[in-house]
Formats: C-alpha cells, sequence, structure tokens
C-alpha cells in the first residue's frame, strides 16, 4: 500500500513538473529581454528618436503582454511559440530598421 501512495506521489509531481516546464520559456524570455536593451541602447546613443522609441516600446509592451497571456493557463503550446517566435522576429526588424534609418537624436547626456 505504501509502495502504491509513493508511486502515485511520485506520478503526481512529473505532472506537476511537466506543467511548470511547459510555461518555462527562456528563449523567448532572453529575447524580450534584448530587444528591450536594443531599445534602450538606441536612445542612449542617438539612434532613435523619442517617437521612434516610444512606438518601439508599446509593441515591446504588447509582445510582452502577449507572453504573460500564452503563460497564463499554464501551458505555453507549440502554436503559441511561434506566434510568439513571429511577433519577436517582426519587432527585432523593426528595431533594426529604425536604428538604421537616418533619423538620429543627439546621445542621452550630450
Amino acid at each position: 500500500m505504501k509502495t502504491h501512495i509513493t508511486l502515485a506521489a511520485l506520478i503526481l509531481a512529473a505532472f506537476a513538473g511537466s506543467a511548470i516546464a511547459q510555461t518555462n520559456t527562456p528563449v523567448i524570455d532572453k529575447r524580450l529581454e534584448n530587444q528591450t536593451k536594443r531599445i534602450e541602447q538606441g536612445e542612449k546613443t542617438g539612434q532613435l528618436t523619442p517617437k521612434e522609441a516610444a512606438i518601439l516600446e508599446k509593441k515591446e509592451a504588447k509582445l510582452s503582454n502577449a507572453v504573460a497571456q500564452a503563460k497564463s493557463d499554464g501551458v505555453v503550446t507549440k502554436k503559441e511559440r511561434v506566434k510568439l517566435t513571429k511577433m519577436e522576429n517582426k519587432q527585432s526588424k523593426r528595431i533594426h530598421k529604425q536604428k538604421h534609418d537616418a533619423q538620429t537624436t543627439a546621445p542621452a547626456g550630450k
């Protein structure tokens, strides 16, 4: 009897662990963090105008909310991961485009 209870507890723990692992999105989270840093760096160096930075930050917040929404039910499905990755790719391209266009401002602090 004790063996059955222990086995049941192990199975339950395994399922709980897999549910936690399914909301773990280290690649998505790291890219989100890196993109935020890229925007901040663009503001500091003057590669981004205040208006460009504000627009990119708004899009970044939308992306962050989408990640939180995907995690909210305890499982980030493959379909959700694909959608989030596409959103991140699009945001990354936006950041690159805005940082490398002709619009600049004086670097912050100078």
